[in-house]
């Protein structure tokens, strides 16, 4: 008798392509090293793809960044546009500074990114743009300690501060801890205490309800918002 090989599963899950993976790397790379001290060549060691390989999918690191950018973007919108119309929806704070997280390096060297990438400077502006009005119709909403509604005056001011502290948030933790604020493993000190920042300019407006609803856990962001390189599948066999 003979013995038959047993028959081969020929379905493989598709490998993830090259183009996801180096994104995914930049990313963590950026994020914990700053997008300045990160060259190609090394998210391509990172990677274990030659730098020519990175450069068919990404031919320059702007090129890189203005990707990442665009998923930041979508992730964000996203976000907005389950608050149109406004609705007394103020966990929205503590997911846009969740979100910030997943893209830190954009906050971190904000500055210098605009300096460089002046496409970058019209994408942000239209991020600011579009994030404070959705904050001001928030505010719009809320009541003075007269009980009255807040005129568009202090509106306005409520929802520039709030976008001020989740613009800059992450820069000011990095000034406090250059070596360790944006690691990881850092991740729910820094939202804490962001949060609690949001939620200081907050509580003369929101009932204790609503302020503890700002300390509820985020939701986890899909695939879709931020790739992450903790679960990434091994390259494709000609490396693409």
């Amino acid at each position: 008798m003979t013995l038959q090989p047993a028959p081969r599963d020929e379905r493989r899950k598709p490998p993830r392509r090259t183009a996801e993976r180096i994104l995914a790397v930049a990313l963590d790379l950026f994020n914990r090293r700053g997008e300045p001290q990160v060259s190609t060549t090394l998210i391509s060691a990172e990677l274990k793809i030659s730098p020519g390989n990175l450069y068919y999918h990404y031919p320059a690191k702007e090129a890189l960044v203005n990707a990442l950018v665009e998923r930041y973007e979508a992730a964000l919108h996203r976000l907005l546009d389950e608050q149109d119309p406004p609705a007394p929806g103020w966990t929205l704070l503590p997911a846009l500074l969740a979100l910030g997280w997943r893209y830190r390096f954009l906050f971190r060297d904000l500055n210098d990114l605009l300096a460089r990438n002046r496409q970058l400077e019209t994408r942000c502006q239209s991020a600011l743009q579009r994030q404070h009005a959705t904050l001001q119709g928030l505010a719009r909403g809320l009541q003075g300690g007269r009980g009255q509604a807040l005129d568009d005056a202090d509106a306005q001011a409520l929802a520039t501060n709030l976008l001020l502290l989740l613009s800059y948030w992450f820069c000011h933790e990095y000034v406090r801890d250059p070596r360790h604020a944006l690691e990881p493993d850092h991740e729910a000190a820094v939202l804490a205490r962001g949060t609690a920042q949001l939620r200081a300019l907050l509580q003369p407006y929101l009932d204790a309800a609503a302020l503890a609803a700002l300390d509820e856990p985020v939701p986890p962001f899909g695939a879709d918002f931020a790739p992450h390189s903790a679960s990434l599948p091994l390259l494709d066999e000609d490396g693409r």
